[in-house]
């Protein structure tokens, strides 16, 4: 088939000299906004600060509480919300031209609430700089009054190589006013609050008190005040309600039954090597383990400052989210841990589960709080999810943990060796820290899968709803 070959239309002389001079016109003004809008060649700031805000957070969480509180990742995520509001909100100013309007040299701006601002054609960095430290100050000052002095001492190395300026002290003002935003923001939250819960009678699939496994006091239920937090991201705690655990006379909890008893027990004879090694070494807190882990892939990937700071919200908001929602709906269920459903077998109307009254599992303890879902898999997961959402799914890594507690939050430290986990991809490291809890035998099979999928879940909605700016 002939291609067909346009025919140029004649133009007459004074209307294509016009046309010219329109041509030239467009294409000049063009390149002059180009050069006037183009930042390409700025350098990106890089993620120190963003990387050394989020170590001191965690380090005073675990100092105070050891993360038996919400108060260090919550703490974190709010840090890093009002570091990425002060990163936005500090003008960008336009790279100095032979522009006609104006002071050579200096671009007036107003910004959307009508607020004038001035930027010069020095870079722009510092004041970033000084902002996003100046708002991680706050809010970690705010949260840890007791350890001004490790703050301080951050600020001024985070901030040394800043020359004093109009726009530093602008930045400063800003980060301030970032800082105190979400602390307003999230005051009344409830990460703290207590809530009532009442030891149920004895009954088949009924959370029961263990306080001799549990090493709590007679009476006392861990995490049900954490149902009522406000989420950072989530419309509320009950947004995604898991579906019910299999009834315990049903075939799918017989056989969750027979396989926690089996794998999670303490001298299991069907337990791998490598299975009591995973189920160790995932003990360690998310909190603590997956933010390690983000600031270790930050410095590898050389992330930038803007990422960085997204990277480090989302995933602390995610995972406070994570444990609002699953223990939202651990206490919905109410359901029993297999150490209460293996010793009293014989009760539970299910001719098929044998009971054994001496059963324990790998480490000797269970958490005093009920089992469906798995809030170790659900907030591991949400945060795995955000970490895929940055660097991809298919993202080979290498995570280390060294040290977790041999039993419960005061049993004392034991070392893992060795001390490093290998992955292909995030969604693989969540689900295997899922099943971990069945191989420690804390948890249901069920227990797990549920957690993983709810971790997806909060994941994924946390990244769709993230503030973007």
């Amino acid at each position: 088939m002939p291609i067909p070959i346009p025919i140029p239309i004649p133009i007459p002389s004074h209307a294509a000299d016009r046309f010219r001079r329109n041509v030239c016109v467009v294409m000049s003004s063009l390149c002059l906004l180009m050069l006037v809008f183009d930042t390409t060649n700025a350098e990106p700031i890089d993620a120190t600060c963003a990387v050394a805000w989020n170590q001191l957070v965690l380090e005073l969480a675990e100092k105070e509480d050891g993360f038996l509180t919400l108060k260090g990742v919550r703490t974190a995520a709010t840090m890093h919300l009002a570091m990425y509001d002060a990163f936005h909100s500090v003008p960008r100013p336009l790279p100095a031209r032979s522009v006609e309007w104006g002071r050579p040299g200096t671009v007036q701006t107003s910004r959307s609430d009508g607020r004038a601002v001035v930027g010069t054609d020095s870079h722009d960095g510092d004041a970033i700089a000084m902002a996003v430290n100046t708002a991680a100050f706050a809010v970690v000052e705010s949260q840890f009054p007791n350890h001004r002095s490790e703050c301080d001492a951050l600020l001024r190395r985070m901030t040394s190589g800043t020359e004093p300026s109009s726009a530093t002290a602008m930045a400063r003002r800003i980060g301030t006013r970032a800082a105190l935003d979400i602390l307003q923001e999230r005051s009344g939250d409830g990460w703290n609050q207590e809530a009532e819960y009442t030891i149920h009678p004895m009954a088949p699939g009924v959370y029961a008190e263990f306080h001799e496994h549990s090493g709590t006091p007679e009476g006392f239920v861990f995490g049900a005040g954490w149902a009522q937090a406000q989420p950072f991201l989530l419309e509320s705690a009950s947004q995604f309600r898991s579906p019910p655990p299999p009834e315990i006379d049903s075939h799918a909890y017989t056989r969750a039954f027979a396989e926690v008893k089996e794998v999670g027990a303490n001298q299991s004879r069907v337990r791998t090597a490598d299975q009591s090694h995973l189920a160790m070494w995932w003990k360690e807190f998310v909190e603590s383990s997956h933010n390690r882990l983000a600031r270790e892939l930050i410095v590898q990937e050389r992330l930038p400052l803007e990422a960085s700071i997204r990277l480090l919200a989302l995933l602390n908001a995610s995972i406070f989210d994570a444990y609002v929602c699953v223990f939202d709906n651990k206490f919905h269920y109410n359901h029993w841990r297999p150490y209460t459903a293996i010793r009293w077998a014989e009760h539970d109307g299910n001719p098929k589960t044998q009971p054994d009254p001496e059963w324990t599992n790998l480490h000797d303890h269970t958490y005093a709080f009920p089992s469906y879902p798995s809030a170790h898999g659900c907030a591991s997961t949400a945060a795995m999810t955000v970490l895929a959402d940055t660097f991809g799914d298919e993202f080979a890594f290498t995570m280390e943990i060294s040290q977790v507690d041999s039993a419960g939050p005061f049993s004392g430290k034991t070392t893992m060796s060795p001390s490093t986990r290998s992955f292909r991809r995030f969604s693989e490291a969540g689900m295997e820290c899922a099943l971990s809890r069945v191989y420690l035998g804390i948890h249901f099979r069920y227990d797990s899968e549920e957690g993983y999928a709810l971790g997806r879940r909060v994941g994924t909605h946390a990244i769709g709803h993230f503030p973007e700016r």
